[in-house]
């Protein structure tokens, strides 16, 4: 699997969702072609008393059934697109104000690393610059792209042959940084291709696997699986298994995690429409949380065309997520570390600046002082030294 594959497969913005399938767009310009109008007066209209009047049936009798229809569709588009207006003009609102001053890192980021860093691309020159970047950064936590899974939960040992020798290597170089693994594969639940988490098998053999990666060396297991819809009590189930096998390794259970119902039940919505629910409600994402160490928040791939609206989303899902994630987890918070335009996600708009202003100003509202909490990058093998200077700048400081 190459690198730019990962990121479907990785944390995606759910729709990779799949960061652990993509969504086709409508060609930009079209629409359906129009006849010509209808004139706005009648100049054959009735004469003189001698004169004639128009036939039944004719355009002037259909006039005003079409100005009745044009009012009749200027209604609907007016009742579809009144809701999505007030609320894109909430989070225009949502990005104004000022981040509180201690709004910043609390050393607990995390960072996505590719493939290659286990497959045996990377070398030591490789690790001693990750090193040398990560210095003075408020990273905690590497998750290496370690799988994927197979479909049936297993993991192949050849998926991740050289991650002895990164594990050592990172700590040699990077004593405080901890590897996990990041662990992820698409899921079933929108067609017949994928883990099914229904198999009380599968998510034995998951289990598994995860203890065969703990005795490799890394220190967590980050789970990224995906299309997984908000309920899912599969998913809950295999959390609680994994979770006692990690706390008896003394390790770490993270995940990557869906964005939060932005409006109540739209993930009801979206998925009836669509059939893709995308989000999770905000009673889900809290008994997702209280079953991890840490849970990361995709938070991009959010559909925002401005950088404004962009960041007022990630403000509002800030505070969505900080009501309930319980204080024992860490809660991060993700940043666009690639640049891509297709439906789903506009470069232009979601930058990590809007991204870290977002991040500051929903901790700032709703639990400013909260020590257990941060900043996940998506991906490293995608960011610019631009993503790197704003993180440093705006979260750092």
């Amino acid at each position: 699997m190459n690198e730019e594959s990962e990121k479907r497969m990785g944390p995606a913005a759910a729709d990779h969702e799949e960061a652990p399938g993509e969504r086709p767009a409508p060609a930009d310009g079209e629409s359906t072609p129009q006849g010509p109008p209808a004139p706005d007066d009648d100049s054959s209209g009735t004469g003189d008393a001698g004169g004639d009047t128009k036939p039944e049936g004719t355009a002037g009798a259909k006039r005003p059934w079409r100005r009745r229809r044009r009012t009749y569709i200027a209604a609907v588009l007016l009742l579809l697109f009144l809701p999505v207006l007030t609320a894109e003009t909430a989070l225009r609102v949502n990005y104004a104000g000022t981040p509180e001053p201690g709004t910043r890192t609390r050393h607990k980021d995390a960072l996505w690393l590719g493939h290659a860093w286990v497959d045996g691309r990377k070398t030591q020159a490789d690790v001693t610059a990750l090193a040398r970047r990560l210095k003075d950064t408020g990273i905690r936590d590497l998750y290496v792209h370690a799988g994927p899974l197979e479909h049936d939960g297993t993991l192949p040992k050849s998926a991740y042959s050289r991650a002895r020798w990164l594990i050592s290597a990172v700590h040699a170089a990077a004593p405080r940084v901890r590897v996990q693994a990041w662990l992820g594969d698409k899921l079933a639940s929108e067609g017949p291709d994928g883990l099914h988490l229904e198999r009380a098998a599968t998510r034995t053999a998951v289990v598994a696997s995860t203890r065969q990666i703990l005795a490799t060396g890394f220190e967590g297991a980050h789970f990224d699986l995906e299309p997984l819809h908000s309920g899912d009590r599969d998913y809950l189930s295999l959390l609680d298994d994994l979770r006692a096998l990690t706390h008896a390794h003394h390790a770490l259970l993270s995940v990557a995690a869906h964005q939060i119902d932005p409006l109540p039940a739209f993930h009801s919505f979206w998925g009836a429409t669509t059939g893709h629910p995308k989000w999770w409600s905000q009673a889900y994402f809290g008994q997702v949380a209280r079953r991890v160490d840490q849970i990361a928040v995709m938070s991009y791939d959010t559909t925002q065309p401005l950088e404004s609206l962009y960041g007022g989303y990630v403000a509002q899902q800030t505070s969505l997520a900080l009501e309930v994630t319980p204080d024992t987890t860490d809660l991060l918070m993700g940043l666009p570390f690639y640049h891509e335009n297709r439906f789903g996600h506009w470069a232009r708009a979601e930058t990590v600046p809007a991204a870290v202003r977002g991040v500051r100003l929903g901790l700032s509202r709703t639990d400013a002082d909260r020590a257990r909490f941060g900043v996940a990058l998506y991906v490293d093998f995608a960011a610019t030294e631009a993503d790197w200077r704003a993180y440093q700048e705006d979260w750092v400081g």
